[in-house]
C-alpha cells in the first residue's frame, strides 16, 4: 500500500510540474513568471581553472544574459543557485572581467508551452540588448499533447525573438535541446516519450543547424537519470543541480566563446 501510495503522489507531482497554468495560485512563490538577477563581479572570486583564457568587456556595461524557457530554465524543486542560467552566470564570473558585473533575466515558469513563452515575452518586452540568449522550450508542448505543427510554428518564432533581444545577432543566442523525462522515476523508462522528445529536438537541432545558429545537446545527460538518481531532483521528474551542473559543463565554453565576439 505504501509504495502504492509513493507512485501516485510521484505522478499527481509531474501532473502539477508539467501542466500549471500561469496564475500564482498553482505555483509557489519561488516560481515567479520572470526573475531578475543582478550581481556584481567579486574581485575575490579565482579562477580555479587556469587552462581558461580570461576574457575583458570593454566599457562599463554590465554583461546581460537573458534566459528564456519554462520548468528546466526556472529550475523547477532545486534551489535558485541551482538552475542552469544561474550556475552558467556564475561560472562566467570566473572568467569574464566586467567592469558592472554579470546581470542575469529569466523569463521562464513551469507548465509553459511556446505560446507561454511567447505571450510571457510580448508582455515582458526585455530590451534588445543582451549579450547572450538561451532559449529551451517545447516540453510542455509535447506533454499537452499539443500538436507538433504548433511547435513547428512558434519554436522559429522564439528563435527569432531571441536573435532580436541579443542584440540582432544570432551568434550570441545558444538553443538548448529539451531534457528527456523519460528517464525519470515518473517517465518510467517509456520509450514513446523519448521517441516525441527526439522528434522535438531533431526539429529544433534542424532548424538551428540551417540558419548557423548554436544548438547544444544536453539531452544525453537527462537520459541518464534512471541509472544515476542523482541526476534526477527530488520530485522524481525534474533535473537536479548536479544534472544543471552538466548542462552548463557543455554551455560554458560556447558562451565564453559568443562573450569573446
Amino acid at each position: 500500500m505504501k509504495f502504492k501510495f509513493s507512485l501516485l503522489w510521484v505522478s499527481l507531482v509531474g501532473f502539477l510540474l508539467f501542466t500549471c497554468s500561469d496564475t500564482s495560485e498553482v505555483d509557489p512563490p519561488a516560481e515567479n513568471t520572470q526573475i531578475n538577477v543582478d550581481t556584481e563581479q567579486n574581485d575575490d572570486e579565482t579562477n580555479e581553472e587556469t587552462n581558461e583564457e580570461e576574457i575583458n568587456t570593454s566599457g562599463n556595461s554590465a554583461i546581460k544574459i537573458l534566459s528564456l524557457g519554462d520548468s528546466y530554465t526556472i529550475g523547477t524543486n532545486v534551489c535558485g543557485t541551482c538552475r542552469f542560467p544561474v550556475q552558467l552566470k556564475d561560472r562566467l564570473k570566473l572568467r569574464v572581467e566586467s567592469a558592472n558585473g554579470i546581470q542575469l533575466k529569466i523569463i521562464a515558469r513551469s507548465g509553459w508551452t511556446t505560446t507561454s513563452l511567447i505571450n510571457a515575452i510580448n508582455s515582458d518586452n526585455p530590451s534588445n540588448d543582451y549579450n547572450l540568449v538561451t532559449l529551451l522550450i517545447g516540453v510542455n508542448n509535447q506533454y499537452q499533447d499539443k500538436p507538433f505543427s504548433l511547435y513547428e510554428k512558434e519554436f522559429p518564432l522564439l528563435v527569432n525573438t531571441a536573435i532580436t533581444k541579443a542584440k540582432s545577432d544570432k551568434n550570441k543566442v545558444i538553443v538548448v535541446s529539451i531534457p528527456d523525462y523519460a528517464y525519470t522515476p515518473f517517465g518510467k523508462g517509456d520509450l514513446s516519450i523519448s521517441e516525441d522528445i527526439d522528434e522535438y529536438n531533431d526539429f529544433a537541432k534542424n532548424y538551428c543547424s540551417q540558419r548557423n545558429i548554436t544548438y547544444v545537446n544536453i539531452t544525453d545527460i537527462t537520459r541518464q537519470g534512471l541509472n544515476n538518481p542523482a541526476l534526477v531532483a527530488f520530485d522524481g521528474v525534474h533535473p537536479s543541480e548536479l544534472a544543471y551542473s552538466k548542462f552548463v559543463d557543455k554551455i560554458l565554453p560556447l558562451a565564453l566563446n559568443k562573450l569573446k565576439n
